[in-house]
């Protein structure tokens, strides 16, 4: 695995899966505010049914003026995310139907294979991309059990590629191609997104962008109302935070 590179920026090694706390660094204190007042989403529609695409290139679900603004940087490679999605996201959502807790997921990019799983990802578009992201967490064991073994000639194959050429490689390899068309993304739709060479460099500097602004070291990481949360990387660890800002 080592060996598969696609060679785009140094952003995809600057970063680890894990947070702090699972280095046995304590969640800082989070001082308590009063509670904030939710909203009703439009005549029949629900908050959790609201998702866009922001300008920084995640998506959020949500009242956009939610008085509390919950951010992931998350890489779908990540175990530790794959753990906060599968325990923390319907939890989440009921914060969210409130109006009080708007949440954005920015794709962070650890290694060559988030690559080619976030395109297909949000390949269709707000209105599938949490069921995609929620279902690829809950299946990320077995996507990422289908990567190449020792001995491999894919390994060798990959190498002669041209960058672009070895995403569509990996996305077929790892089974996200196959993945996101068992979910209703046809091939042709998916294989071009795979192709789109400025969607990858979008990707990137996205990701660059998210780690000098906030100095990101791990994934998870979750901001806060603009600030990040320190050492903290679990749903439990995140409602807390949550109902100290008043949710």
């Amino acid at each position: 695995m080592k060996r598969i590179a696609i060679g785009l920026v140094s952003a995809l090694a600057l970063a680890s899966c894990g947070s702090g706390e699972e280095s046995g660094n304590s969640a800082a204190p989070v001082p308590a505010a009063s509670p904030v007042a939710g909203s009703t989403a439009p005549a029949g529609s629900q908050w959790t049914d609201t998702v866009v695409k922001t300008a920084e290139g995640g998506f959020r679900m949500g009242n956009p003026d939610a008085p509390i603004k919950l951010i992931e940087y998350g890489s779908r490679t990540c175990g530790h995310c794959a753990n906060f999605a599968i325990t923390g996201m319907e939890p989440l959502k009921a914060y969210i139907a409130t109006g009080k807790v708007s949440f954005e997921f920015r794709d962070f990019l650890l290694n060559p294979i988030d690559v080619g799983a976030a395109l297909v990802g949000q390949c269709a578009g707000p209105a599938t991309f949490f069921p995609i992201l929620d279902q690829m967490f809950a299946e990320q064991q077995t996507l990422l059990g289908n990567g190449p073994k020792d001995g491999d000639p894919f390994i060798t194959q990959i190498e002669s590629m041209a960058p672009q050429q070895r995403i569509v490689a990996m996305a077929e390899k790892f089974g996200y191609l196959a993945f996101v068309q068992q979910r209703g993304v046809p091939e042709a739709q998916a294989r071009q997104c795979l192709a789109d060479q400025a969607a990858t460099e979008a990707l990137v500097k996205a990701a660059e962008a998210g780690r000098k602004q906030f100095n990101i070291a791990g994934t998870p990481t979750f901001i806060l109302n603009g600030k990040v949360l320190e050492n903290i990387g679990t749903w439990q660890q995140v409602e807390a935070a949550l109902k100290a800002a008043g949710a």
